[in-house]
């Protein structure tokens, strides 16, 4: 099963090859990964996603809250949270299709950032399945490019579900 986990450890040199060595070393791979700081400048979280049954990934998260480094750890796998993914893609729009190419990115409620044939940039954000959608649609208006993804960010709805103890 698919888990999508959500870590808070401190900012600190080394705490991300910790935390994704843990997983790694157990064989499991890491599907996407995004950190940053967050509102405190000494803590940062860390979304990952990775696949295993929830016994393995209730052990994996166990062994986590055990770093030094590491927090808090919550698995929002089923739980009630909203996840969404950043897309910049970059195509080179064939003869004529700028004004239909704007007009797909509209409905999908991306950007357009840079708007030259040669070097058509967009920004979009939605779940991965929009985000997968919307790249094997916009190639009918010309050459995919270039995409950067930036993985996936979850967050719960609950007020607050994941925050450091002080």
């Amino acid at each position: 099963m698919r888990h999508l986990i959500a870590i808070l450890l401190q900012n600190e040199a080394g705490a991300l090859t910790r935390v994704t060595g843990l997983i790694s070393s157990r064989g499991y791979n890491i599907e996407s990964l995004s950190v940053a700081a967050t509102n405190d400048p000494t803590v940062s979280r860390l979304t990952l996603v990775t696949s295993g049954s929830d016994s393995v990934i209730a052990q994996i998260n166990a062994q986590l809250l055990k770093l030094v480094d590491v927090v808090v750890v919550e698995d929002m796998t089923g739980g009630d949270h909203l996840a969404r993914e950043l897309m910049l893609i970059k195509l080179q729009i064939g003869p004529g299709q700028l004004e239909a190419a704007h007009g797909a990115v509209r409905r999908a409620g991306g950007k357009v950032l840079s708007a030259t044939p040669a070097s058509f940039v967009v920004e979009l954000a939605g779940t991965e399945h929009e985000i997968g959608e919307f790249i094997a649609n916009i190639g009918a208006f010309g050459e995919v490019v270039e995409v950067v993804r930036s993985g996936v960010l979850g967050i719960s709805r609950a007020n607050p579900r994941l925050h450091a103890l002080k």
